[in-house]
């Protein structure tokens, strides 16, 4: 069988555009794609995707997003990391799990086996276009599926080389692209998947979820949502400013799991504040548009939004730090920024920019208030404090994640799972977290014909008494 070919011939759908599922399906239902080999070298594939072309990559992440090279090199390394855990833990994660069989049901094997769940739809998000387009798709690969990926359409230079490089490096039967708006993931959607992995906005998550339930297609969503970072007594200030600016700066701030907003308790705000003004000078300079360090946001939409947001906080004379902007350029500095009402307009919806809104807290205990008080996140900080208080944080709130004492890090284990919880996301992906989430485990059950037990059939002469003594 030809694992690799010619680019895709696109006329191979149902004569509207959209792929033809049922062909793409038919290669995991003749049971093609459960061999070890022929998942190694999809694999293999991609990685030689990612060899040829790093720097057609990092063009295109720069054209879209303003990255500089070593942000969008980030996206390569994700992926690079992702396939080297693959290519050592693969036949690991394909191996049955044998499950022990009671005595009275022996005797038997009884064992679960991972199978590829069929043909998948992968619908990719803008912010990090490539990474979190491609990386579930090397999940779906490594469990044995076929899939078809629809990369962001506000990420078009990033859109056109997937379909380019994919349509290169894959057979049509294994892998296909199709580009469009909203539209067309509707239509996407409601072709009847065997599972959908979407990345974006909980709104629009909905409405996949929803579409979904049309054909009961299995779904995953990663989602966002309001991250806070919580600072306590103990934190190294300098540090933690650091690190904050950075987690808020990087791809400027449209970061799934960037820190939304600030819970410091009182007696450090102003310390902190001092420590946030020399953090961003060191990071982004005096003038922070001129740094080639900054990325620019997606489109004018999102830009408005944001320095709509950032007016709005001028005007309430809120900001504290930084409310540089630069519409030309769709830029944003970093921005910290006074709240001290649950009814701001920057505590509403996810910011998905480079604004920090900063809130004063009594202590731990309030600062957990004010998150329980909200959706569940889909990452959660907290610098300093004690380790009573760390476990305190645990025991005491819910989010997709935790970090101590940094801040987007976690999401660099590769096999440490990732995803978020209630309005946050469902499911996870990330190393075997991801194999399973693209494979069935399947339930087996071995017996032989000898030792066929006539208690079992009727006439039933085994009393209830020994049934409870034998099952219970």
């Amino acid at each position: 069988m030809t694992l690799l070919s010619a680019p895709a011939d696109t006329t191979e759908n149902n004569g509207n555009g959209l792929p033809n599922v049922e062909r793409l399906r038919a290669p995991v239902a003749r049971g093609e794609t459960r061999a070890e080999p022929w998942r190694r070298q999809q694999l293999k594939a991609m990685r030689q995707l990612l060899d040829q072309h790093q720097d057609d990559i990092l063009d295109a992440l720069h054209a879209d997003l303003g990255k500089p090279p070593t942000e969008g090199m980030v996206e390569v390394l994700a992926l690079r990391q992702e396939l080297k855990l693959c290519d050592r833990l693969l036949r690991r994660w394909m191996r049955p799990r044998k499950v022990t069989v009671p005595l009275p049901l022996q005797p038997g094997q009884a064992e679960v086996i991972r199978e590829p769940l069929g043909c998948v739809l992968i619908i990719g998000p803008w912010n990090y276009p490539f990474h979190l387009t491609l990386q579930p798709l090397i999940s779906a690969l490594a469990a044995g599926n076929t899939a078809v990926v629809k990369p962001s359409e506000h990420a078009p230079a990033t859109a056109a080389l997937i379909e380019r490089l994919l349509q290169k490096t894959f057979n049509s039967d294994v892998v296909q692209v199709v580009q469009g708006d909203g539209g067309t993931a509707a239509a996407l959607v409601d072709q009847g998947y065997d599972h959908i992995f979407f990345t974006g906005g909980g709104s629009i998550g909905s409405k996949v979820l929803a579409g979904a339930a049309r054909h009961l297609t299995p779904v995953t969503l990663e989602l966002g949502g309001k991250s806070p970072a919580v600072v306590l007594a103990g934190a190294d200030l300098a540090v933690t400013a650091r690190r904050l600016i950075w987690g808020k700066g990087l791809n400027a701030g449209q970061t799934c799991i960037a820190p939304d907003y600030l819970l410091v308790e009182r007696d450090l705000r102003n310390p902190l504040l001092e420590a946030l003004k020399v953090a961003r000078s060191e990071l982004y300079g005096d003038t922070p548009l001129n740094s080639p360090d900054l990325g620019r946001i997606i489109n004018v939409r999102q830009y408005q939004r944001l320095e709509g947001l950032l007016q709005g906080a001028q005007a309430q004379e809120q900001v504290l730090i930084g409310g540089e902007c630069d519409a030309t350029k769709r830029q944003i500095a970093p921005t910290v920024l006074a709240v001290d009402r649950s009814d701001d307009p920057l505590m509403r919806d996810e910011l998905f920019g480079p604004l920090l809104p900063m809130i004063e807290v009594e202590d731990l205990a309030m600062a957990m208030e004010q998150i329980r008080s909200r959706p569940k996140p889909l990452a959660l900080y907290l610098f300093g404090g004690t380790a009573a208080q760390q476990q305190q944080l645990l025991m005491g709130t819910s989010s997709g994640g935790v970090c101590f004492n940094d801040v987007v890090m976690h999401v660099g284990i590769p096999d440490l799972p990732f995803g978020g919880v209630g309005p946050s996301g469902m499911g996870s992906y990330h190393g075997e977290a991801g194999f399973s989430t693209f494979s069935h485990e399947r339930s087996v059950l071995r017996r032989p014909f000898a030792l066929d037990l006539r208690l079992r059939y009727p006439p039933y002469r085994l009393s209830l008494d020994w049934m409870r003594r034998l099952l219970g």
